[in-house]
């Protein structure tokens, strides 16, 4: 593997990129490479490039397959690494690798988070034993670690799992890290140090402070499920109102930490203290009572007003800290425990002077970020924080506060407190437009923040504030900026008005909306960055309101404006001058989706125009992919063009054809990985469109389809599923006679089967087969089939596939296909494997599994059952007849919830919904599925209207005799109300 630092390199080179991960990627299974890479990683020696992509590499091993069961890592090589991560963590201290260090720190966390502690018992010791009473280097990298490991504990659902792991952590790393704790926080704040070997130079004391940082990331680990007995019977030291640590680093602000006042990253003690504000905000919400009784939460309050109070902390580095201490106040607001904190006039009043209205303002920093940086304004605008809330900013905060107050009982003190310096804010502006436009920008934030109850990203304000009427506000104050030509009033203005509408959106009615909508259109047209995405944003929410789950808006309310106004969002995405720029403000893309969403088949006559311009869209962003929401949006767009327009002129279908081969030929051939998952999609939704047999140029892409390279990027094998079974659709027969079929089992056999991962799509290709080919082209493959299965079962048995196992069993049985596998084939294919196996496949799987089947299955399993009870000489011979009554039983068991036998049902629209909390994520392995291309759910029983009466008269079809001998060794109690109700008793 001498090849591999160039190969490394080659990576970071787009011209060579894709060969050389190809290359490291069949060296990834090599014996020893990722003791080799590690190796690579630690080597001083060698090139930084070389060692920083070997860290990157690593970890996306770790990351993608270091549970692979297709070609899966050696497990003496993943054992090897386990042992070596922590030493690797500790030898890269120096901080010239701090980017190395996070990179291999990520590892530590992935393989922990699948390994820990069953497989890496050793982890916790081996942290606690490098931790160190005198290098901060080595601890800064140990808590680093420990917190990767800790951390995603945050977001777990409590279970018994988890607890047994947090003890098992606690009972090792407890007692270190409060020892460390109680150190880090003295050295810190004693003047002078005890231990000046260990805090100079000013770089040591920073390390210091990093550490205490960690520790408290650490500490919010520990109590985010529960509070440790360790940290209970501690909590005077932490929370105490005069000595507690928290307190008392309330107050440390040494000059040598502090930041330029142009620096943007927050300093050590900034982010201190943040992160005992975020704590304090959590002790409220999980441990109120133990704080009540400390009484923390009135000193902690005391520190806010000292610490931001009059705009103390107006620097962007401070942003951090300032937002978190809203947000203490916010939580201690709602939590109804401090009510004597805050009721009063003088308060609030207070409150709102002091706090909120210096952190409301706009900064000089925030015009220069909405002229230099817009999508960086606009980021941080929209910003949702992990818990839900829109406090990305100190402005988001601040105007939490208010809508606390408002929420929690004291909406009148409030609202005249602010109202009157809303009021003043404009009277400022209208006393000099020019030189007060800020005046107002802060009036409209204001009075947002305090008319609003109830919001959500998605949906806008949910209640308001019923002592503020926002439709007189909008029409007096707000809808002259919005009219206005650019030029006439400040930009940001503008933006406020548009921000206006999209908040209150829900509280407009739909003729208002409609009227402010040719306005919000006209600013897609304007010159600034800002304004012309805010208008994108609200027009697509605006146009995503439901009313009782029905779109407010119809093709009819959109056909007069949509050709223009999509032509006015692509001639904006069109005038970007690189790839990266054109697909760089995915707003604007996203209104284009929803446009074509609303207007469906009333864009017919501008399809032709707009299908190719997002073609030539496609062709340019795809020479350097770069934004994945742009990506999904675009190919959305497509696929909602195709659903609408070939619908109502099924001609279009080759029209879209003619116009997306060519381009979607590039994307496979040039192995643009990023958009393959959707190119298979869109190939498959048009494909399904077609009513005859399999069209020729789709013919010839199926050999390439059935070639094993392809089904190596895991994203792509849904879509690839999706398409193999449009191709069996229209033509399994065809298939057949032309040898696809063995090519296909190939696949699932190699691909998919085996895959822990992907063993359900293996399972709906095999479905499809069953379905749509005929029997007897299947029979020649049909034990092989069931071979490998029972391999896999006997080999790695989950409890998914079992289900998935006796899903399709059933499914072979229930379907009514000419000419179709039958089910005593099906029992005749299994006894000759093994003589009776299939009573114990009976016994072990189809009865346990039906028990407790998906409802989404439920119909399925009641007809495959009666089926097998009533169609098969099989199941009425010996051994398998003593297995008939348990299986009636279980079948007659399904029918007590009869609401869940009808089968699947189509949506209504047949879309999944697009939100912003959806489309978060990067690039990754996982598939991006398109909601317009999606298929109506098929109901493969649908010959079977009501799955009882089937029974029923199934059952009366059989001999009487042997039918009441075998109900007789049922389960009566269960059976006979059955059997009465249906005249058999």
């Amino acid at each position: 593997m001498s090849e591999l630092p160039s190969l490394l390199l080659s990576s970071l080179n787009p011209a060579t990129r894709k060969q050389a991960e190809q290359q490291l990627d069949a060296l990834s299974v090599q014996p020893n490479f990722l003791a080799l890479l590690l190796s690579l990683v630690l080597d001083q020696s060698q090139d930084r490039a070389v060692r920083l992509s070997a860290s990157v590499y690593l970890k996306n091993i770790t990351k993608l397959k270091w549970e692979e069961d297709v070609q899966p890592l050696r497990e003496n090589d993943k054992a090897s690494l386990r042992s070596q991560l922590v030493p690797a963590m500790l030898a890269l201290s120096n901080p010239a690798d701090k980017a190395i260090r996070a990179q291999v720190a990520e590892s530590v966390s992935l393989i922990a988070a699948l390994d820990f502690p069953n497989k890496w018992p050793d982890l916790i010791q081996q942290l606690v034993a490098s931790l160190s009473a005198t290098d901060y280097n080595i601890n800064v990298g140990v808590l680093q670690t420990a917190h990767s490991i800790f951390g995603p504990w945050r977001a777990h659902v409590r279970s018994d799992q988890l607890f047994s792991e947090i003890n098992f952590v606690f009972s090792i790393f407890m007692q270190p890290f409060l020892q460390l704790f109680r150190q880090t926080a003295t050295l810190l704040l004693s003047n002078p140090s005890p231990n000046s070997a260990i805090t100079t130079p000013t770089s040591n004391y920073a390390l210091v402070a990093q550490s205490m940082v960690l520790l408290l990331e650490i500490f919010h680990d520990f109590t985010c499920q529960d509070l440790p007995p360790a940290i209970e019977d501690s909590q005077a030291e932490f929370f105490g109102r005069e000595q507690g640590w928290f307190h008392n680093f309330m107050a440390w602000d040494p000059p040598e930490l502090r930041t330029p006042s142009d620096e943007l990253a927050p300093s050590y003690p900034s982010l201190i203290k943040a992160n005992i504000f975020e704590i304090a905000e959590l002790f409220l919400k999980l441990y109120a009572e133990q704080l009540q009784e400390s009484g923390a939460v009135q000193v902690l309050v005391q520190d806010v007003w000292s610490l931001i109070g009059s705009n103390r902390l107006p620097n962007v580095s401070d942003d951090q800290v300032v937002s978190q201490a809203l947000r203490f106040v916010s939580s201690a607001i709602r939590s109804g425990h401090y009510q004597s904190l805050f009721a009063a006039d003088n308060i609030i009043s207070s409150l709102v002077e002091g706090v909120v209205i210096p952190n409301v303002a706009l900064r000089e920093h925030d015009v220069e970020q909405f002229e230099d940086d817009p999508l960086e304004f606009i980021r941080l605008d929209l910003a949702v924080t992990s818990t839900g809330t829109d406090l990305a900013t100190r402005r988001h905060a601040a105007a939490d506060v208010l809508q606390a107050l408002v929420s929690s009982g004291h909406e009148a003190n409030t609202t005249k407190v602010v109202g009157s310096w809303i009021e003043t804010g404009l009277k400022e502006y209208g006393n000099n437009r020019t030189e007060n436009w800020r005046s107002k920008d802060s009036a409209i934030y204001l009075l947002t923040a305090v008319a609003t109850k109830g919001s959500t990203s998605q949906h806008g304000v949910t209640s308001t504030n019923t002592l503020v009427n926002v439709i007189d506000f909008f029409s007096n104050h707000v809808y002259e900026d919005l009219q206005s030509s650019s030029g006439d009033v400040h930009p940001i203005l503008q933006v406020d008005a548009i921000r206006f509408l999209l908040t209150f959106r829900n509280q407009l009615t739909k003729p208002q909306l409609l009227s402010v909508l040719p306005s919000l259109i006209r600013h897609i047209g304007s010159t600034n960055y800002v304004c012309v995405t805010y208008a994108a944003i609200t027009i697509d929410r605006i146009l995503a309101i439901k009313l009782n789950g029905q779109a407010q808006f119809t093709p009819v309310d959109v056909h007069e404006f949509a050709p223009d106004l999509l032509n006015a969002l692509l001639t904006k995405i069109e005038s970007a001058q690189s790839p990266e720029k054109v697909a760089e403000n995915d707003h604007l893309m996203r209104c284009v989706m929803r446009v074509v969403f609303t207007g469906r088949e009333s864009l017919t006559p501008v399809y032709e125009q707009t299908l190719g311009r997002l073609v030539n869209i496609l062709s340019i962003i795809s020479r350097n992919p770069s934004n994945p929401k742009f990506d999904q949006y675009i190919f959305e767009s497509i696929s909602g063009l195709i659903r609408f327009i070939v619908k109502g002129t099924p001609a279009s279908l080759a029209t879209f054809e003619a116009a997306l081969f060519g381009p979607f030929t590039v994307i496979l051939q040039q192995d643009i990985d990023q958009y393959i998952p959707y190119v298979f999609q869109l190939l498959a939704q048009m494909l399904e469109m077609h009513t005859s047999n399999i069209p020729a140029e789709y013919q010839e892409l199926l050999n390439f389809l059935l070639t094993p390279a392809i089904w190596a990027q895991k994203g792509s094998i849904p879509g690839l599923v999706k398409l193999l079974k449009a191709y069996l659709v229209r033509g399994g027969n065809q298939m057949a006679e032309s040898g696809h079929i063995a090519s296909l089992l190939g696949i699932v056999q190699q691909r998919l089967i085996p895959s822990k991962l992907n063993d359900a799509w293996g399972f709906e290709l095999l479905q499809s087969l069953v379905q749509h080919v005929k029997g007897a082209s299947l029979q020649q493959f049909f034990k092989n089939i069931l071979m490998f299965l029972l391999n896999r079962m006997q080999q790695s048995k989950t409890e998914k596939y079992a289900y998935l196992f006796v899903k399709f069993l059933l499914f072979i049985v229930a379907i009514e296909v000419p000419d179709g596998l039958t089910e005593d084939y099906v029992i005749s294919v299994m006894e000759g494997i093994q003589p009776n196996l299939w009573s114990a496949v009976v016994t072990n799987f189809i009865i346990p599994e039906t028990s407790h089947i998906p409802i989404k299955d439920r119909k399925l399993a009641a007809i495959g059952l009666t089926r097998l009870l009533t169609s098969s000489t099989y199941m009425l011979q010996p051994p398998n007849v003593q297995s008939w009554p348990i299986l009636f039983t279980t079948l007659v068991t399904l029918f007590s919830e009869p609401q869940y036998l009808e089968g699947p049902k189509e949506d209504g629209h047949g879309m999944t919904e697009i939100d912003y909390e959806e489309q978060t994520a990067g690039y990754q392995a996982a598939y991006s599925q398109l909601a317009a291309s999606s298929s109506a759910p098929e109901d493969p029983v649908a010959y079977v209207q009501d799955p009882r009466q089937y029974l029923v008269e199934r059952l009366t079809s059989m001999n009487g005799e042997q039918l009441r001998d075998l109900v007789s060794r049922s389960d009566r109690a269960i059976v006979a109300p059955f059997l009465q109700a249906a005249g058999l008793a």
